[in-house]
């Protein structure tokens, strides 16, 4: 089966690479970058690690852009191609690696250098980067939107653009209002509540670069790039009150409830060292005297933070009772100094037909989040989009 799959991806790399007018250069680095795949899953198969997953992962970015290099040198193009790890330096948490900031940023010449003449195009990979022993990483998701806002930073860029297969940041899925409006221009908090409460246009870690560089970050279509697409900056100019309907779909909501609660102290505290303990990722916390509730994302929270892990709750058990509900749908509607603000009620009618289990406002200044029935989640979009931007 291992043999079979390895020369599947010879057949696609050799299907391209022989249509290329010199392919004898390019046909020997993807020669041994498959043999090299091949050593790697012999030992996989032995004993497989995330270290060797990812490094067998990574040899797809390689490749592509071994060849793409290749052929826009053929083209005619000024191309130098660049090999990431050599610049995005991070820990060795293999599948979901953290990058190491301050020793990439040393790495700036590496990428300058190649700049040596006008008009030249440098072509690395996304995704990838290097631990301290010269090991392949990888990003996790958002990982090659991730590295251009980080190339961007090292080489202090004045500007980053990401083409995804949509035009910009809109003011709610066009899937479900197709009347909503494309975001010319989005400051960086904004876009960040966007990214965190569902917007997929782009991972709210892609543009954690680009806010400590201060480097615009422009979304653009790349099936369609004459269509436009959203600015995210610093600021904004005038800022609206209202920016955008973000939702996320697949949410539990798990309550635990205690008299131990009542006037006691570090109570709250035993609860969140259990949901770190088994790495449960929350969106959303309410609280009362005796009682605290908190959503989740039951397809993110699989396996070890699972609400259903019986480890997980049999600690939990031991502080309170213990209720768990699903099917729920996670509605923020992003804005700014909402807090503050004196139309809200025009927003919330929206909810007058729909029995909503939990409202957080006040952490944030940007967001107000509703937790509905999932079967009501579309049509209390529809109508908070129409109450605000129609």
């Amino acid at each position: 089966r291992r043999k079979e799959i390895i020369e599947k991806i010879r057949l696609i790399q050799f299907n391209i690479i022989n249509r290329l007018q010199f392919p004898e250069e390019i046909a020997k680095r993807i020669d041994s970058c498959l043999n090299h795949i091949t050593s790697l899953s012999e030992a996989a198969s032995l004993a497989t690690n995330e270290a060797l997953a990812a490094a067998i992962v990574g040899h797809g970015e390689l490749m592509s852009t071994m060849i793409f290099t290749h052929l826009c040198k053929e083209q005619g193009a000024r191309a130098e191609y660049l090999d990431a790890r050599e610049v995005i330096k991070t820990n060795d948490n293999f599948s979901e690696a953290q990058v190491n900031i301050e020793r990439t940023l040393e790495n700036a010449d590496k990428v300058l250098s190649l700049f040596n003449e006008p008009d030249t195009k440098v072509i690395t990979q996304g995704f990838i980067g290097q631990e301290a022993d010269g090991k392949t990483t990888l990003l996790g998701r958002g990982g090659s939107d991730y590295s251009a806002a980080l190339f961007a930073e090292v080489i202090k860029a004045k500007a980053c653009h990401i083409w995804t297969d949509v035009s910009g940041i809109y003011t709610t899925d066009p899937r479900i209002v197709p009347s909503a409006k494309r975001i010319e221009t989005i400051s960086f908090k904004e876009a960040s509540e966007m990214a965190i409460f569902g917007a997929k246009v782009l991972h709210p870690a892609t543009i954690l670069p680009a806010v400590r560089a201060d480097i615009p970050v422009f979304i653009g279509n790349s099936k369609d790039p004459s269509s436009g697409g959203t600015w995210i900056t610093k600021t904004v100019d005038n800022p609206p009150t209202f920016r955008g309907v973000a939702f996320k779909r697949n949410q539990s909501i798990l309550t635990i409830s205690s008299l131990k609660m009542l006037g006691a102290s570090g109570f709250l505290a035993k609860i969140f060292s259990i949901f770190s303990k088994y790495n449960v990722v929350i969106d959303c916390v309410t609280t009362s005297e005796v009682a605290l509730a908190v959503t989740v994302d039951h397809k993110q929270n699989q396996g070890k933070s699972s609400l259903e892990n019986p480890e997980l709750l049999a600690e939990l058990h031991e502080l309170g009772s213990v209720k768990i509900e699903h099917d729920y749908s996670l509605i923020a509607l992003i804005g700014n100094q909402l807090s503050k603000t004196t139309g809200l009620h025009k927003a919330l009618q929206a909810l007058d037909n729909c029995s909503f289990r939990m409202v957080c406002q006040g952490a944030s200044d940007y967001n107000i989040c509703v937790l509905v029935p999932a079967e009501k989640a579309d049509s209390t979009i529809i109508q908070l989009h129409k109450n605000l931007f129609e």
